[in-house]
């Protein structure tokens, strides 16, 4: 536990030394809700969406940060479990307060019902985007590659018919499902379906970060010398 509080500790300092970028991060969801504000339910999904290109993004930074530390804090004795989760309270911790400030403004400027699905939505969408920007980061070593490969995979999730198959396998499906429950009226199976691939998403995430780090980080064994 100790270990997770430390690498916590060092991603949220990571991300509050990169404030060009946090800033640029943070208002691009904005821009996503602004250009359909007009339309209620398609503002709110697209804003979930960029919420989780934020989320997502700033943790692929992040991972990309510590490739020098974490060999380091394995040698000090930190498990990589330890490792991968302490990041995951931080960007997770970070995603809450993004989604929490942005339902706000939902809250504020939109007529919605079901204003608790909308929030639940955002927050969903947050920590869902931590662990798979963890493992965007895992595979692909370069910001740039692997922030245009989120950027894709968002691009994609917003353009994709939701009752299509493609749109199933993406990881925002969800924000989907969830938002047109919330906004639409919808009944409640695609709340529950919503919710389904939510946890599914962050399983299988989670797991394999924790695959392609525990082998990364693998400490090297050497046989103790024999006495003679």
């Amino acid at each position: 536990m100790t270990a997770a509080l430390v690498v916590a500790g060092l991603s949220a300092r990571e991300v509050s030394r990169r404030r060009t970028a946090l800033l640029l991060v943070i208002s691009l969801p904005l821009w996503f809700y602004l250009v359909r504000r007009d339309l209620t339910g398609q503002s709110t999904r697209m804003l979930a969406i960029g919420i989780g290109w934020a989320v997502s993004t700033l943790t692929l930074f992040v991972v990309n940060a510590a490739r020098g530390v974490d060999p380091r804090l394995r040698i000090s004795g930190a498990s990589v479990a330890g490792v991968i989760g302490g990041r995951l309270i931080a960007m997770s911790g970070f995603g809450l307060l993004l989604a929490g400030g942005y339902f706000l403004l939902v809250a504020v400027d939109q007529h919605i019902e079901r204003a608790w699905a909308v929030a639940l939505l955002m927050m969903l969408t947050a920590l869902i985007a931590a662990p798979f920007g963890s493992l965007v980061g895992a595979l692909l070593p370069r910001e740039l590659e692997g922030a245009l490969a989120l950027l894709s995979v968002c691009a994609v999730q917003m353009l994709a018919d939701p009752a299509g198959s493609i749109a199933k396998f993406l990881p925002f499906w969800s924000a989907r499902e969830i938002g047109t429950y919330a906004v639409d009226g919808a009944a409640a199976d695609l709340l529950w379906r919503g919710l389904a691939h939510a946890v599914v998403v962050w399983i299988l995430c989670t797991g394999l970060t924790l695959v392609i780090f525990a082998r990364r980080l693998r400490l090297e064994r050497y046989p103790e010398p024999e006495d003679h």
